[in-house]
């Protein structure tokens, strides 16, 4: 069982930053590989960026390569999501996901991001 706590979502202007924190607790979180996804209001989940467990990859959505980075710090037991250059269209629902062999089978509860303009 793996606990996941997303926090730093919020409201900004387009163009603006924001770093979303994903905090886990449970099972050993250093083997897990991790990912962000998002949902906007009336539309599906989508994908947003995943790194490995090892940290030594990434995988971003054409939508946001470029603007923001996924990273993890295994001692703490975190992954963030650092956002920058945000657009209305980042409005969403940000969720945590932790996957086991090949689907993300844990899920945060989310955090909210609005961007306006």
């Amino acid at each position: 069982q793996v606990q996941l706590v997303e926090s730093g979502g919020g409201l900004v202007q387009a163009g603006g930053s924001l770093r979303l924190s994903c905090a886990a607790s449970g099972r050993t979180f250093s083997r897990y590989s991790m990912g962000w996804f998002r949902q906007a209001p009336g539309k599906e989940r989508e994908f947003v960026a995943r790194i490995t467990w090892s940290g030594g990859s990434t995988y971003y959505a054409d939508s946001v390569k470029g603007r923001f980075t996924i990273s993890r710090d295994n001692a703490k037991n975190m992954v963030y999501l650092q956002m920058n250059s945000l657009k209305p269209e980042d409005t969403a629902v940000y969720y945590c996901a932790a996957m086991t062999v090949t689907t993300y089978d844990y899920w945060g509860q989310g955090t909210q991001v609005t961007v306006s303009s």
